[in-house]
C-alpha cells in the first residue's frame, strides 16, 4: 500500500489538482512499459488538470476524482471549507505559502456572537492558501485508516486496473468534492471521440445501517442522483455471476461524478461502485481491506464483461 500512502500524502484539494496530476502522470510514465496495454495519454490545457487514458478499443469509461476536501485561509487566519470536511477542534492541518511551511490546529472562536473557525498558527497566513488534514496513514491486518481515502483509494484502484486493462478508458477528474465542474466536458470529449456512453464511478461511499465493513464493495442503486435502472440491473446481474462479494446501497444524499454525467447533454449510463468508509471526510477515514479487494476485482471483471 505504499502507492496509496503516497497518493494520500499529496496535497491537492479541489481547485489545486496540479500536484496530484503530476504525481499520477509520473507514475504512469514510469510504469506503463510493464502494462499489458500501453495507453494513449490525453492531457493538457484544453483538459485543465484532468487526465484521460485510452486503452485498446474502449467500451466503458471509469471516472475517479483526484481532488480532496480541505480549507482555504480567509482573513486573520480564519479558514473556510473546501467541500465538506469535518470541523473538529484540535484537528491538525498542514499547508505551505510563500513564507514557508504551515502546521497548526483547528480552533473555534466567537466573533461578535458568531462562531468562526481558525487555524492556530504563529503568523498570519497568506490569504487564499489551502490547508489539508495532516496525513497519519495507518494499516493493520483488516483496515486502512487515513485522511483522503476518499478518493485516493478510487485513484489507486484505477492505477491497479491499468496494469492489465486491454480495452477501456480511465478518467482522473477534478473539483468533485466542491461541486464538480470538469466531468461535463470530459464526458463530452469521450462521447464525441469514442462513442462511449457507459461509465463506472470509482469512488468511496459510507458505512451506514445498511452497509457494513468487510461485506464487499458497494454497488449504489441511487444516492442524490438516480442512474438508469436498466444499466444498474445489468451491473448487478453480471457481478452476481462473478461470485465476488458486494453490497447494494440505496441513499437519498451524497453524489459523485456520476451526477455530472447524468446532468450533461449526452446519454450517459453510470454506476457508482466503491468501498465504504467510516469517519467520512475526517482525518481518520477507515476502509476494510476485504472491501478494497472486492472493489478491485469487480472493476477487473466488469471491464471485461461490459
Amino acid at each position: 500500500m505504499k502507492l496509496l500512502k503516497k497518493l494520500c500524502q499529496t496535497h491537492s484539494p479541489s481547485g489545486e489538482e496540479e500536484s496530484i496530476k503530476k504525481f499520477i502522470l509520473q507514475f504512469i510514465n514510469n510504469n506503463k512499459k510493464h502494462w499489458k496495454t500501453i495507453p494513449q495519454i490525453i492531457e493538457g490545457e484544453n483538459l485543465q488538470d484532468n487526465i484521460i487514458l485510452v486503452f485498446g478499443k474502449p467500451r466503458t469509461a471509469i471516472f475517479a476524482h483526484m481532488d480532496t476536501i480541505g480549507f482555504t485561509v480567509k482573513y486573520n487566519n480564519e479558514i473556510i471549507k473546501i467541500g465538506g470536511p469535518k470541523v473538529i477542534e484540535g484537528t491538525e492541518l498542514v499547508g505551505k505559502d510563500k513564507k514557508g511551511d504551515i502546521y497548526g490546529k483547528i480552533v473555534k472562536r466567537k466573533i461578535d456572537g458568531i462562531e468562526k473557525v481558525f487555524i492556530d498558527f504563529h503568523r498570519e497566513i497568506i490569504r487564499g492558501t489551502s490547508l489539508t488534514f495532516k496525513v497519519d496513514f495507518k494499516e493493520n491486518s483488516k483496515f486502512i485508516i487515513s485522511s483522503y481515502l476518499d478518493n485516493r483509494l478510487g485513484v489507486w484502484n484505477c492505477l491497479q486496473l491499468a496494469k492489465n486493462l486491454s480495452n477501456g478508458i480511465i478518467v482522473f477528474s477534478t473539483w468533485e468534492e466542491h461541486g464538480g465542474g470538469s466531468v461535463g466536458y470530459l464526458g463530452k470529449y469521450i462521447y464525441e471521440h469514442y462513442g462511449i456512453k457507459q461509465a463506472l464511478i470509482s469512488d468511496i461511499t459510507w458505512i451506514t445501517s445498511g452497509i457494513k465493513h468487510g461485506k464487499g464493495c458497494v454497488i449504489s442503486i441511487r444516492d442524490s442522483g438516480i442512474p438508469r435502472r436498466k444499466f444498474i440491473n445489468e451491473i448487478i446481474n453480471l457481478v452476481e455471476k462473478s461470485n465476488i462479494p458486494y453490497q447494494l446501497e440505496v441513499e437519498d444524499s451524497g453524489g459523485s461524478d456520476g451526477n455530472e454525467l447524468q446532468k450533461s447533454s449526452y446519454p450517459w449510463d453510470w454506476c457508482f461502485i466503491g468501498a465504504a468508509e467510516d469517519n467520512v471526510h475526517s482525518p481518520k477515514e477507515k476502509v476494510h481491506k476485504d472491501d478494497i479487494n472486492s472493489m478491485n476485482e469487480i472493476y477487473k471483471y466488469l471491464m471485461k464483461e461490459l
